[in-house]
């Protein structure tokens, strides 16, 4: 049987990946002792790496594909194809900001201002290719960890990835300029791409993950209507294209279905219901195919 090699991201995206993969539809169990997760698809083997190291792997033929942020592709300088953009995080459907940051009380305000400075970060390559830019000189110092606690002993200012910005703040660092946005990209090796099956397979998962990833936050809403009341209905609906309006057995009354974001879903149900509609149904949505 042929095999799909894929990796998957260990570390702070592993829980978000391996849920949007269940929203796509494929099982994923991870033994605590093992880098080798199980899938419940018998053509696709799969390996937990670090998204620091994906892109290499990828571009060595090692692995097929896997997901790792275009910041590590960048980092790496890696020879890889990029199959999908997949827009999501640790904690949300976003992207994530390599920035650049500096105690509150500095005097520093720009990344001018950093000639002759001391830069830790994980991204090395990323930050220095960001000052080339800037046309500064400072020196770039790789950081194996707790970035945030290193100013301003231990460095004048550092290049850090954030979602919110919360953790800098809480380190009474502030952000002076963003380097980067990030989202994490299914990524493909060259070679594999040339293999008709292989490139097949990976484009199916490519539209299942971004149909989960579409889904996310939404939810589907039907009920029945009075065709009287259906524009006053419509009014009232937002959607995500338009609402599908079908006939019922009885002339009188249609079904409308539509797709919005569950936060609204509270204050529209009493509205729908006041405005005439009838036997409304909220359910889950898995996928979005657009």
């Amino acid at each position: 049987m042929k095999k799909l090699k894929l990796g998957l991201p260990k570390g702070s995206l592993q829980e978000s990946t391996i849920s949007i993969f269940e929203k796509a539809g494929y099982r994923i169990r991870v033994d605590e002792r093992s880098y080798f997760p199980s899938i419940d698809d018998p053509e696709i083997e799969c390996m937990l790496i670090r998204a620091q190291e994906m892109a290499r792997y990828v571009q060595d033929g090692v692995i097929d594909c896997g997901i790792t942020g275009k910041d590590w592709i960048m980092e790496n300088g890696a020879k890889v194809v990029e199959v999908a953009d997949l827009v999501y995080s640790k904690r949300g459907m976003r992207p994530v900001k390599w920035v650049l940051a500096v105690p509150v009380a500095s005097k520093i305000k720009s990344a001018k201002d950093l000639k002759g400075k001391r830069i830790a970060t994980e991204a090395v390559n990323l930050t220095k290719d960001y000052l080339k830019r800037n046309k500064v000189k400072a020196i770039v110092e790789f950081s194996w960890g707790a970035t945030e606690v290193k100013p301003p002993r231990l460095a004048d200012a550092i290049v850090e990835i954030t979602e919110t910005g919360a953790s800098l703040e809480a380190n009474n660092l502030r952000i002076i300029e963003t380097i980067l946005e990030s989202t994490p990209r299914l990524i493909m090796n060259k070679k594999s791409l040339k293999d008709p099956w292989k490139r097949k397979k990976v484009e199916k998962l490519a539209l299942l993950l971004k149909g989960a990833i579409n889904a996310f936050g939404k939810v589907g809403l039907m009920m029945n209507v009075k065709k009287k009341n259906l524009k006053k209905i419509l009014k009232i609906l937002p959607a995500l294209q338009r609402p599908t309006v079908s006939p019922l057995s009885d002339p009188r009354w249609v079904d409308v279905t539509t797709i919005i974001d569950e936060k609204v879903v509270r204050d529209l149900i009493p509205k729908l219901k006041e405005a005439g509609a009838a036997g409304i149904v909220e359910y889950p949505l898995n996928k979005i195919i657009l």
